[in-house]
């Protein structure tokens, strides 16, 4: 209702930003959410544990004011920012840490917000920030520890060991090293999905890619085909009743043919997971092949027969010279061509001769068709040659592997393409 009352050349609001129900959650995906339940956690921990902390070291170290308590509390609730802004986090922690420190406040968990901070930092990417952050906080408590704690709070409190500044240092590492590993496995679990993600597009783009291959040389053979004998259906309706009929039998015979061949084709779409209710078609239906091209005037001379090819080869020297012949009867002026099957080792040789002239601003075709060849034998990893011969005429060579262990493996053949002029 609202988009009918916007102005002329306005785009409607749920057009520009997306419907609530389309995307209800695209902002918070964009966007990393509050840590809240992990900031509570850590900050009470902090604010706890430095209470017992300070009653353990009572007398040794100042005890805890309220001054204390903030520098705690800044300390823990800091966290929070801490996937939103990692790199002022980690050093208004550290700092906060050297701070409480500095005035004589007992050693306790108030490291824990600093290596909190440290991890997200470095998880997130600011590696050098984290590494300077925590070598600023050890080298701030060692010049606490061992130069100023004469002229700080408490009064009287002796020089720390150095043995506790190995304590410290491997503290430190240790905080380092883990969140270099978390960041390293986060960051392969990223590869890891952006992988799946890429082969899984390219997994639909093969089965977007054959699904136009098969479709395409179904339509474009059945079409021709029904277009030859619709015209000459037209020619001889009045001349020649009976041959009418035939042409129109014709017609229904292709196009019932061509409708089972697409509603296959369309079932792998609704169900891709379900088996093929009819064969793919192979070089056993060249002889139907060959018929449905005798009625639409195309005279085919066949030399040689098909070996036993694996399914992949055989759908795919089907619709390959179910293309070539295709392409003959709309391109070609002549009326006659030439189909020789050989077989070379491990190679099945495929050539279709026409004998020309060529017809039409696509003679030869230059368009889908030959690149639906080409696809088809680039993916078994074969050859298509296609173009004019030197003597006139059309010609189209095809060389496929007969035997295709492997079908899910995509190799790239080598194609040579010679538009026809």
């Amino acid at each position: 209702m609202d988009g009918q009352h916007e102005p002329a050349g306005r785009a409607p609001q749920w057009r520009r930003h997306g419907h609530p129900w389309w995307n209800p959650r695209g902002d918070e995906e964009r966007r990393p959410r509050w840590p809240w339940p992990s900031t509570v956690l850590v900050t009470a921990f902090v604010l706890f544990g430095s209470t017992f902390a300070a009653h353990a070291q009572e007398g040794e170290r100042a005890g805890l004011d309220p001054f204390a308590r903030v520098l705690l509390l800044v300390a823990g609730t800091a966290l929070l920012w801490r996937q939103r802004h990692p790199v002022p986090v980690v050093f208004g922690t550290t700092a906060a840490a050297l701070v409480y420190l500095g005035a004589g406040y007992p050693y306790g968990p108030v490291f824990a917000a600093v290596a909190v901070a440290c991890f997200s930092a470095v998880v997130a990417g600011h590696r050098r920030a984290a590494w300077a952050a925590m070598g600023t906080l050890w080298a701030g408590q060692a010049l606490l520890a061992h130069w100023l704690y004469r002229w700080l709070p408490p009064s009287g409190d002796p020089a720390a060991s150095w043995g506790q500044e190995l304590v410290v240092a491997t503290w430190v590492v240790a905080v380092v090293a883990l969140s270099e590993l978390a960041r390293a496995r986060r960051e392969q679990w990223a590869r890891e999905r952006a992988e799946r993600a890429q082969a899984a597009r390219r997994r639909a783009d093969e089965e977007r890619l054959r699904i136009a291959r098969e479709l395409h040389d179904v339509l474009a053979h059945s079409i021709s085909v029904i277009n030859v004998q619709a015209g000459v259906g037209l020619a001889l309706l009045d001349s020649d009743p009976e041959q009418a009929r035939t042409a129109l039998t014709t017609i229904k015979d292709q196009s019932k043919e061509a409708l089972g061949e697409v509603r296959q084709v369309l079932g792998t779409l609704r169900a891709p997971g379900d088996a093929p209710r009819a064969p793919a078609p192979g070089l056993d239906r060249l002889p139907e092949l060959v018929e449905q091209a005798s009625s639409a005037g195309l005279t085919v001379q066949v030399e040689g027969k098909p070996p036993r090819l694996s399914p992949g080869t055989d759908l795919a020297a089907f619709r390959i010279v179910q293309e070539a012949l295709t392409n003959v009867v709309r391109h070609s002026g002549s009326r006659h061509a030439r189909l020789r099957l050989d077989r070379n080792g491990n190679t099945l040789r495929l050539r279709v001769d026409d004998d020309g002239p060529a017809t039409g601003a696509e003679a030869g075709g230059g368009g889908n068709g030959l690149a639906g060849m080409r696809e088809r034998a680039a993916a078994l990893g074969g050859t298509i040659e296609a173009g004019p011969r030197p003597d006139g005429g059309f010609r189209v060579l095809a060389a496929l592997p007969i035997d295709v262990r492997h079908p899910d493996v995509k190799q790239v053949g080598r194609t040579t393409e010679v538009e026809q002029e």
